[in-house]
């Protein structure tokens, strides 16, 4: 794969919040909570604060919504940052955490980098060109059954609240496997096969943003959880290796 400048620009960015996480991780550094309840560090200010650098000199025309700093620039052409989706597993000292960039232009996202530097595995895509993991290119699956399937499950308080909970139960019962992976795990087992599809019920676009285009790279397809394109107010999301698509809309319908 030949990166595109943008592509190159935020793996750079991806690399310089690893060298702050790794250099804080296990570290027993403060933790205080925002506004929503969610926990922020020093480690998820700090790598914010290089990608932004990083990404400032490279596309000093684009945008900027980040996860702890806000939005700022241009709308139409934006990078979506999280530096640390998963701050609960970076406190707890357990690997199942990564840095999400995405880009976002004319209504499309058009690349994703998932980096988790603990874990050790780095997954990027751009549009038209497959999706990576470490170097290898990903491809989703064939599996084209519920019965053959394992389905990954993560962030379902809102479903298991409303009536879809009765229909996910069934789904539950029909798969050959239920896991739950949770973050970006699942979603880069589904990218390489390893599953066959994710359903989650309370996620930000920006924790899922650049997965988005990995999957899709991959071979699979990720939707809103009704079916629709996902977007920036999206919050429950369905991602199959896209033959299990059809099938798991209408069992969740």
């Amino acid at each position: 794969m030949n990166p595109s400048p943008d592509l190159r620009a935020a793996l750079e960015a991806a690399e310089a919040a690893a060298r702050v996480i790794r250099e804080l991780y296990a570290k027993n550094i403060a933790v205080e909570l925002k506004a929503d309840k969610s926990p922020v560090t020093e480690a998820d200010v700090r790598a914010e604060r290089a990608i932004r650098e990083v990404l400032a000199e490279r596309t000093p025309d684009y945008g900027f919504h980040g996860e702890e700093t806000g939005v700022s620039g241009r709308s139409d052409t934006v990078w979506l940052v999280d530096p640390i989706d998963g701050t609960k597993a970076f406190v707890r000292e357990y690997p199942m955490f990564s840095t999400q960039i995405a880009l976002w232009r004319d209504g499309q996202l058009v690349l994703g980098v998932s980096s988790a530097p603990l874990y050790g595995e780095l997954a990027y895509a751009e549009r038209g060109a497959g999706a990576w993991l470490n170097g290898r290119r990903l491809k989703v699956s064939g599996i084209a059954t519920l019965e053959e399937a394992a389905l990954s499950g993560g962030n379902l308080r809102t479903l298991a609240s409303g009536p879809g909970w009765a229909r996910y139960g069934e789904i539950v019962q029909r798969v050959s496997r239920i896991r739950g992976y949770g973050d970006f795990l699942h979603y880069h087992l589904l990218a390489g096969g390893k599953i066959d599809a994710v359903v989650e019920s309370d996620v930000n676009i920006l924790d899922i943003a650049a997965l988005v285009t990995i999957v899709e790279e991959a071979g699979g397809c990720f939707t809103a959880l009704d079916g629709a394109p996902v977007g920036l107010a999206t919050t429950a999301v369905l991602a199959t290796n896209g033959l299990l698509h059809a099938t798991l809309r209408a069992a969740l319908a």
